[in-house]
């Protein structure tokens, strides 16, 4: 049986958009992976087990997620640090050893639900921004709070690192998701593509079909 040209070229297309890495999203961090030298809290909400951050150009949001050991508040004062590199960013750990994650933005997550964005001129966005649930905290911001430096937006790269908001320096710091490095963000297919998949993966179904019949 051969496959009509319109066919052939949505089968095409549900091929490639399925292949796209912009589909895959998060990361998972082992458990108990405390940072040498970490003089703070091991009762486990420093302790990062998923991650993620993905970007949908639609809307120009930034969807922040994340989940520890225990529950979000256990240790007090604890705080959430996303380091962002959007183009220029740099390795501001090197002097402890730590030289693979680079960053020229941080996004603080506090246990009120605030949220302080430090660039130039810092933005702070009120209590109850984040969502906390047990031991997850999630957050959609505005990209016009996270402009780029050289990337584009859905190329962003990032790392998580919770802090005991009792010590200061790089002590305070409990955690690197990922460990040394960082992750880019996930961006969301747009509504035009995944309609383009639907539509391909259609064909295939009744192409199948067809063949079965046949």
């Amino acid at each position: 049986m051969r496959i009509k040209p319109m066919a052939a070229a949505l089968c095409a297309a549900a091929l490639a958009v399925a292949a796209l890495p912009t589909m895959a999203a998060g990361f998972t961090d082992a458990a108990n992976d405390y940072v040498t030298g970490f003089t703070g809290s091991k009762a486990g909400d420093l302790d990062v087990l998923t991650a993620s951050v993905n970007y949908d150009p639609a809307s120009n949001d930034y969807d922040f997620s994340a989940s520890f050991a225990a529950a979000v508040g256990t240790t007090p004062g604890g705080f959430y640090v996303w380091g962002l590199n959007r183009g220029a960013g740099t390795a501001g750990f090197a002097a402890n050893g730590v030289d693979g994650v680079l960053f020229d933005l941080v996004v603080l997550f506090r246990q009120d639900g605030s949220i302080t964005i430090n660039t130039p001129t810092p933005t702070v966005l009120p209590a109850g921004t984040a969502t906390i649930n047990g031991s997850t905290i999630s957050a959609v911001i505005d990209g016009d709070f996270l402009p780029s430096t050289g990337f584009d937006k859905n190329a962003y790269t990032w790392n998580l690192w919770p802090r005991d908001g009792s010590l200061t320096g790089f002590a305070a710091i409990s955690d690197f998701a990922p460990d040394n490095s960082n992750i880019t963000v996930a961006a969301v297919p747009e509504p035009s593509t995944m309609a383009l998949l639907a539509m391909g993966l259609g064909m295939l179904a009744w192409t199948a079909r067809k063949r079965k019949t046949v």
